[in-house]
């Protein structure tokens, strides 16, 4: 019988646990042994949005196949064994506890696709198994389940892609070789944005029944007990601080990570925000529909603002980054990327570069760069602490919008300067039974 990566890398966990061996073994060195397989099997936790569209670009590559499924909300997971048998022919067995489906034998890589609050524990359980792990973004709900995740994969020695997609985008690539060639001049700000006319006020709806098929008590899972009610159920469960962190943290982490990248910075220096329920002031959600965060780093400072409800961003775009410098402006946002010049009289001080569009494959190839890393060991174009990162900048901005002032950082640390109130949203709090893992 072969020997996997996956099996290696328990066996071996397991006989140094104590002494710390296994994480003296640099990130990649097993690669070679699970590869002698040359498909790729994955199971996939949470598949009802972005976990299927994540599944299904996992399946578009070659040699590749999916034998599990687990969701905790049957109907959603029996459309999909449908959905999955339809693209390759072969159904995959379901589950309604990942961990059950963690134990299904045969399985190399696991996709994360469940709501923020559900990343980290089967992410680690899964790193303790030697799976591979492609995990949604942002990488978690909370600065400190964010290190726990980076810990365990520093120990497990595993390969991890995090669904920060637009890292694999060849235009967004494109236009950070501009901006790190220096032609903009000395950037002194950078602004990041998102205003989503598509997305509406959140209506006021009575508790209910858990609908049939689902498994309340387990979506819930580390978070506070709570009667059900749709608003919290499915998509809208990123506008309520039990499970995500509103705009800043869903689209923030998208928009501010390609900010971060260009600037080559990743920890800010301080932190303050503003903002509120200004547009649907009496709907269900509880995250703020308008926001504003400044983050300081060393020599620039970074705007984000989002808006829900309307498109009117900067530029003309409803999304995107603008680098500004001394020379010129950069503008980026999904569809494309341009450079707008300043101006010395009537003399451009750089060549204005026109938009330069996407060709809309980021997904794709961001999958395509994470099983090149499974196969090869290297490093993946948004590993888990690039994604550890982009996330924690992203709570603090929330956290310094809950705490209504000024933040200051100590990266190495991970905790705010002289604040204890600010401190206390850095770890989570778990509902029992489920605890916070150890690594």
């Amino acid at each position: 019988m072969k020997t996997n990566r996956r099996d290696f890398v328990k066996k071996a966990s397991i006989t140094t646990a104590g002494i710390g061996l296994i994480s003296a073994f640099p990130a990649g060195a097993y690669s070679g042994i699970k590869r002698a397989n040359e498909k790729l099997v994955c199971g996939a936790i949470g598949i009802k949005g972005m976990g299927f569209a994540d599944l299904r670009a996992f399946l578009r590559q070659p040699d590749t196949e999916c034998a599990a499924l687990c969701d905790v909300d049957e109907n959603v997971l029996n459309q999909r064994i449908k959905d999955i048998e339809k693209l390759q022919g072969k159904a995959p067995k379901g589950y309604k506890d990942f961990r059950k489906l963690l134990e299904h034998k045969g399985l190399d890589v696991i996709i994360i696709g469940t709501p923020d609050h559900w990343h980290t524990l089967p992410f680690v359980n899964a790193a303790q198994e030697g799976y591979d792990i492609y995990c949604e973004k942002p990488l978690a709900n909370t600065i400190g389940e964010c290190n726990i995740m980076e810990k365990a994969v520093d120990r497990y020695n595993i390969i991890t892609q995090i669904g920060q997609w637009q890292r694999s985008d060849k235009h967004w690539q494109d236009a950070i070789a501009y901006v790190h060639s220096g032609k903009l001049g000395k950037i002194r700000t950078v602004r990041t944005w998102s205003y989503q006319g598509w997305m509406k006020s959140v209506p006021v709806v009575p508790d209910e029944s858990v609908p049939e098929g689902v498994d309340y008590d387990f979506w819930l899972g580390p978070a506070p007990k709570r009667p059900f009610n749709r608003n919290r159920f499915h998509f809208n469960f990123r506008w309520f601080w039990d499970y995500a962190g509103g705009m800043m943290t869903d689209w923030g982490v998208h928009i501010i990570d390609y900010a971060l990248f260009g600037m080559k910075q990743y920890a800010p220096k301080s932190v303050m925000s503003m903002g509120g329920k200004f547009a649907y002031p009496e709907d269900a959600a509880e995250t703020p529909d308008t926001q504003q965060a400044l983050f300081e780093f060393d020599g620039f400072t970074m705007l984000w603002d989002h808006g829900i409800g309307i498109d009117g961003g900067y530029y003309g775009r409803s999304h995107g980054v603008g680098f500004v410098g001394n020379k010129g402006t950069l503008v980026v946002d999904r569809a494309g990327w341009e450079v707008i010049p300043e101006f010395e009289g009537k003399e451009p001080l750089l060549k204005r570069v026109d938009l330069i569009k996407g060709d809309g494959q980021g997904l794709n190839n961001h999958m395509k760069n994470f099983i090149e890393c499974i196969k090869t060991g290297k490093k993946p174009n948004c590993p888990v602490e690039i994604a550890a990162g982009v996330a924690s900048t992203c709570h603090l901005g929330n956290i310094a919008y809950k705490t209504g002032r000024r933040l200051y950082w100590d990266a190495d640390k991970s905790m705010c300067i002289n604040d204890d109130e600010a401190n206390r949203h850095i770890d989570p709090v778990y509902r029992k039974p489920w605890e916070v893992p150890v690594v």
